[in-house]
């Protein structure tokens, strides 16, 4: 049986049948001729279908071992074309502690279509069950959850939205098919912010789906050709280029995460560690049971957000910018970046306080990461008196 490691090139890899090409050729036509007066070929316009994009999406529709991909203009526009397969007076259930993009669609576009929603935290099977209602249509988690990485049951959530006719969609962003792969544990779509791991290289804005069952996929391909937020050729030829090395940037990226992590996790100035790999995470055990990775995202949390100034200020390697899964590690505030649509105080419901930091680690060597951090942490001022961060 052919591993995922060596799917990911195979799936990313094309031979052109004229040329012997390696690479998928870059298809950069908006319309294509028609042979035949009667019965068009398989391409018309590049909004319905695309050579090169095409490529992408099988690809990703078979490492996720779905039925059929969709390649969209970014994450967002992924996400907002699978919410809008509802229709007014339907209901969905998202996870509480989800991406601020997703939140401000939910409440702040859904609603003016007459599509109700209710946030809920969802690592708990029994607050998902109570908020399902007689017009709940879909289920839509993160796990791990952005930005402290809860952990959802995937196989617990979709054995109840099927007991209720639901839809279970999954962002599979953080974990990739290289760690995660939802629709073998009963959900019905995955997305992705391909921007971030898939792509890889902080080059690209992209979002992918990909559906298990062909009604679906109906539906989502009707969608995306009506609405049209498609992922143009180039693009898809640049996040072809970039799962071909996701599997090893993915090993890599974990394992300097892994380390890390528990590094912080016995630091002073750090009030605490987000990142299921850790044992004493509330999710640990389910994460471990249904993903073969923490994965390369973790977040702490320090005092308040002057310490949060104080570190960025002194921190050097990692970028200090929004956005994840690059090769360059890249540090974020999620009170500011992410989830500044937001209000406060529901951020601080679900534990985005002032003071937390979320890393994403890249493929720099974890010892000079930490070293890093370390100085920082030392520079940090806690009651007038420097922060014990000894190794």
């Amino acid at each position: 049986m052919t591993t995922l490691q060596t799917k990911i090139i195979q799936d990313s890899t094309s031979i052109d049948p004229n040329t012997g090409s390696v690479n998928v050729p870059l298809y950069l036509s908006s319309t294509f001729h028609q042979f035949d007066f009667d019965q068009y070929g398989k391409y018309d316009y590049s909004r319905s279908q695309n050579p090169t994009r095409e490529v992408l999406e099988n690809a990703i529709a078979s490492l996720e071992n779905g039925i059929q991909g969709f390649a969209f203009a970014s994450g967002m526009a992924a996400i907002s074309t699978a919410f809008l397969l509802l229709s007014q007076n339907d209901h969905v259930i998202v996870s509480e502690d989800v991406y601020g993009g997703t939140y401000r669609v939910v409440s702040q576009v859904l609603d003016r279509y007459g599509i109700e929603h209710t946030f809920v935290d969802t690592t708990d099977l029994d607050q998902v069950a109570a908020a399902i209602q007689s017009n709940t249509k879909v289920i839509y988690i993160e796990t791990p959850s952005n930005p402290t990485l809860k952990i959802t049951d995937i196989r617990g959530i979709s054995k109840l939205a099927k007991a209720n006719n639901c839809f279970t969609f999954v962002d599979n962003t953080f974990m990739t098919p290289v760690f995660q792969r939802p629709l073998e544990l009963g959900a019905d779509l995955i997305l992705h912010s391909a921007t971030k791991f898939l792509s890889g290289h902080s080059d690209v804005i992209a979002g992918l789906a990909v559906a298990k069952e062909e009604g679906l996929a109906e539906q989502l391909a009707f969608s995306q050709n009506s609405f049209g937020g498609i992922l143009g050729a180039y693009d898809s030829w640049l996040l072809l280029r970039g799962i071909k090395t996701l599997h090893v940037r993915m090993e890599a990226s974990s394992q300097s995460a892994a380390k890390i992590a528990t590094y912080l996790n016995s630091q002073i100035g750090i009030e605490h560690v987000y990142y299921p790999g850790i044992s004493t995470h509330a999710g640990y055990d389910i994460h471990k049971y249904q993903s073969s990775s923490a994965g390369a995202v973790l977040s702490f949390r320090l005092e308040n957000e002057n310490a949060v100034r104080q570190f960025k200020e002194n921190i050097k390697l990692p970028l200090f910018a929004v956005s994840l899964g690059g090769v360059e590690s890249i540090l974020s505030y999620p009170a500011k970046m992410s989830h500044a649509a937001m209000p406060k105080d529901e951020r601080e419901k679900r534990g985005i306080t002032d003071g937390l930091l979320r890393l994403s680690v890249g493929l720099e060597d974890p010892n000079d990461l930490i070293r890093d951090i370390e100085q920082t942490l030392l520079k940090i001022e806690k009651g007038g008196k420097l922060v014990d961060a000894t190794i």
